[in-house]
């Protein structure tokens, strides 16, 4: 099924299947494809099923849209293409695939019986498998002419690699490359088989016919000339002529037609990851009636196809590696994560302790004053507790906002009232300038409440220690039509230039055991999940600004796109 995949932007890593007809995309909710980036057009682009394909066709964008770094109003996608909208980027993949029977492969191949001698005498020609790099490297040394236009344009391994650099998914790739083989060398079947890194046992990923060849038929693949490609380390054509006297009439190789192959192993950069096996099966009768004196296969095929396998053996290692790559990096975060929770949980189960200490006492010694004591800061650590599971459901899950119109200053004003005792007890000077010719936004009340509130109480944090701590709120209409801004100063003691860039992360946090490191994370998802964001800027000793800015409408409902991570 042809999907998305977003490898950059604010919505990295999500991928999205293709499921209908016409899919609209932009930053607007409303679109069937959702994209949290302020440069993305409400309404950008849409996505076009015209036949098996997709077709990806400009709306009207302000910035436009670009497919391969190349502006378009209309293109039809295929596998490997780089969509540029806005600061996104996304990767298509799908299209026609080859004839691939997931659970049925074994059936198609069958080895044959090994027999020791009969691989060598069989091979008419041989090439190492290191020699495919100097293949494509020059090209103007190839020996015949056919190889040397083919080499020297490079169309067919430009567009192997074009096809299959940006290909992430493993079996797609396979697809992909076997489509290319069979529309550069006139193989009736062929198959590919690779390596298993766990077991080193090579199983068949992929088969595939030309058109008009019996699809039910089984390749015989024999054994013994997949062992000498992979113990010689040499690419093989190979002619099994019928009046061979190695071969009677009650081998299969003989029983099954006259039958040229050619296999060839596919080397990476450091390994030999697998084989890739093609041949031609023709009766005696079709040869005489034909009246060809050699077969389909050539040394320039055999050439062609290691050149090919090689870029193909390097795209499946990028491939396993960035598989790789992602697996490491998910247990890093889950490493990452459990440190972070472990550090906050032990700072306030160590703060409970305290109070109930102090609890125990006054409770012994009946002294009130100790009581009040005590249970102030157990009721403080159950404000983090709260606190902190919070922020980790909000950043867990994209959660669905419940829009309706609202008073952005109301939601101001309702913060500042929540923190004034906080404002009181620190001795900060806390100054509002509102808007008053705001219009109504339609937003999330409650999600822009709690982000305003994380972002207001950092600001209070920041001003503690200053001897004439202030703090300005202000609300206004952005310069930029159909958008407003809340912003947050402080002469606070400012974030340093070369931490600025990471305050958004989880788990990092510039107040020490004071905070959870999830609260500018979660403010920032909440504002892009209106289809907005949060902004910083910060001077160490002069203080911090911090700009939430979201669009006057953006309508949600139960119809956006659903993504899959």
């Amino acid at each position: 099924m042809p999907r998305l995949i977003v490898i950059k932007g604010a919505d990295e890593g999500t991928q999205l299947e293709l499921t209908e007809p016409v899919l609209s995309v932009g930053r607007d909710a409303a679109n069937h494809i959702r994209l949290h980036d302020t440069e993305v057009s409400r309404r950008h682009a849409e996505f076009r099923k015209v036949g098996d394909d997709y077709q990806l066709v400009d709306v009207g964008s302000a910035n436009g849209t670009f497919i391969n770094n190349q502006k378009v109003d209309s293109a039809t996608l295929q596998s490997g293409d780089h969509i540029l909208i806005g600061q996104s980027i996304l990767v298509y993949t799908g299209g026609p695939t080859s004839e691939r029977l997931p659970r049925d492969l074994a059936e198609h191949i069958r080895m044959i019986a090994r027999q020791d001698d009969e691989a060598p005498s069989a091979i008419i020609k041989t090439i190492g498998e290191t020699e495919a790099s100097r293949i494509l490297a020059q090209p103007e040394q190839a020996a015949t002419p056919w190889l040397k236009n083919a080499l020297a344009n490079l169309s067919i391994m430009y567009e192997t690699i074009q096809a299959v650099s940006h290909i992430l998914d493993l079996d797609q790739l396979i697809d992909r490359i076997m489509e290319l083989i069979f529309r550069s060398i006139e193989a009736d079947r062929g198959c590919l088989m690779l390596r298993d890194p766990d077991t080193g046992n090579f199983e068949p990923k992929v088969v595939r016919w030309r058109e008009g060849v019996d699809k039910q038929e089984t390749i015989f693949l024999s054994r013994t000339i997949m062992d000498y490609v992979l113990r010689e380390k040499q690419g093989v054509l190979v002619s099994d002529a019928s009046t061979d006297e190695r071969f009677n009439t009650g081998q299969s190789i003989v029983r099954f037609g006259i039958r040229e192959a050619i296999c060839v192993p596919m080397k990476g950069r450091h390994e030999t990851l697998g084989v890739i096996y093609l041949d031609t099966q023709r009766t005696a009768q079709q040869i005489i009636a034909s009246q060809e004196s050699s077969g389909k296969f050539t040394e320039d095929h055999l050439a062609l196809a290691i050149a090919i396998a090689h870029q193909a053996a390097m795209a499946v290692e990028a491939t396993r590696y960035h598989h790789a790559m992602v697996q490491a990096e998910r247990l890093a975060a889950i490493g990452q994560t459990i440190a972070g929770l472990s550090h906050h949980i032990k700072n306030i189960l160590q703060g409970l302790k305290s109070g109930g200490e102090i609890l125990k006492m006054g409770l012994a010694d009946k002294d009130d004053k100790m009581l009040q004591q005590g249970w102030k800061i157990v009721e403080k650590n159950q404000g983090k507790i709260y606190d902190l599971v919070m922020d980790m459901l909000s950043f867990s899950k994209e959660r669905e906002p419940s829009i309706q119109d609202t008073n952005l200053n109301q939601v101001v004003r309702d913060v500042v009232e929540l923190v004034n005792g906080q404002l009181k007890e620190k001795g900060v000077q806390l100054e509002t300038h509102l808007d008053e010719n705001l219009p109504v936004v339609a937003a999330d009340p409650e999600g822009i409440h709690r982000a305003l509130l994380n972002i207001l109480s950092n600001a209070l944090d920041a001003v503690e220690e200053k001897p004439n701590p202030k703090v300005v709120v202000q609300s206004l209409l952005d310069s930029e039509e159909g958008w407003v801004r809340i912003q947050v100063l402080d002469n606070g003691t400012g974030i340093p230039p070369n931490k600025l860039g990471d305050i958004f992360k989880p788990f990092v946090s510039t107040k020490g055991p004071k905070g959870t490191g999830l609260g500018l994370a979660v403010s920032r998802q909440i504002l892009r999940e209106h289809g907005g964001d949060i902004l910083a800027q910060s001077q160490v000793g002069k203080g911090s600004r911090f700009v939430l800015r979201l669009p006057i409408r953006s309508t949600m409902g139960s119809d956006s796109f659903a993504t899959h991570t």
